[in-house]
């Protein structure tokens, strides 16, 4: 059995204004609300997304 780590992301700017790959990203990280919380696998492919929205998220 493997356990995988996993990332908890948090929405606290809206993406409302962003770039539409901005905005994709957030929707593609599961992340709708402001304050809506997503956990999900550490990957180096969420983490390349998470950083580009850095200015929007948090990591929890």
């Amino acid at each position: 059995m493997t356990t995988q780590t996993t990332i908890k992301v948090q929405l606290v700017r809206s993406p409302i204004g962003c770039q539409e790959s901005h905005r994709a990203t957030v929707r593609g990280l599961g992340l709708r609300k402001i304050r809506s919380v997503s956990e999900l696998v550490d990957t180096p492919e969420v983490r390349g997304m998470i950083n580009k929205i850095s200015y929007l998220v948090k990591v929890l």
